[in-house]
């Protein structure tokens, strides 16, 4: 395993994913945004309407690059960084995201590269990472904003509109629980911070939770 993992969790329009990406980069670490295999096979099942869900999960080819300013997302050898984050994909993820059978796949994919991380440390993050996939992480921070934040956010970004994040919101709540802290998780609410301050606080937590590279 990596000598230091960082779990952050939240719901979707936080920030946790510019912001877990900023933060790793600065520190010199890798990191793992485990959204992107839950928007992979949901391109693949898109792509593959006639497939069973078992022949989905035995057929499904990814692989992503663990440099946070570079991600990269390849499906079946094909470069798909840029599709599985279209408004198509958002829309469909959750239909996807809450089948056990895709979530114990996204597990071991998740912890099998978190032990193959070969940098200083790996910031991991998505849903359920400080509960499920990275409990015994150094440091697990829940990252989270209003909703009104999170709904300005994916307007920017263009990628999502309030029904879809609503929406998922609501459907992945039910497989697990992203606006309440575990036990021994931090909250990090970025609502009244700039981004550069949001970065700043999760590398400030990273250092005070051991980290001293």
């Amino acid at each position: 395993m990596a000598k230091f993992v960082v779990a952050v969790d939240g719901p979707a329009g936080s920030g946790k994913s510019s912001v877990s990406k900023a933060a790793a980069s600065s520190l010199g670490f890798d990191y793992l945004d485990t959204g992107a295999g839950y928007r992979a096979f949901t391109l693949h099942a898109m792509r593959n309407p006639d497939m069973s869900l078992e022949g989905l999960l035995a057929n499904f080819e990814y692989r992503i690059s663990l440099e946070p300013m570079n991600q990269r997302v390849d499906l079946s050898d094909e470069d798909v960084t840029v599709e599985i984050r279209s408004a198509e994909v958002a829309g469909r993820v959750s239909e996807f995201a809450r089948q056990q059978q895709v979530r114990e796949l996204q597990l071991v994919d998740a912890q099998s590269r978190i032990a193959a991380s070969t940098a200083p440390g790996i910031v991991v993050e998505g849903r359920d990472i400080t509960t499920v996939v990275a409990p015994d992480a150094q440091v697990r921070v829940l990252l989270t904003a209003s909703e009104e934040v999170r709904l300005a956010r994916r307007a920017g970004e263009q990628t999502e509109s309030r029904e879809t994040l609503t929406g998922r919101d609501a459907s992945d709540s039910k497989v697990v629980d992203f606006f309440k802290p575990a036990p021994g998780v931090v909250v990090l609410d970025t609502t009244e911070l700039s981004f550069e301050q949001s970065v700043s606080e999760l590398v400030r937590l990273i250092r005070e939770g051991g980290y001293v590279g």
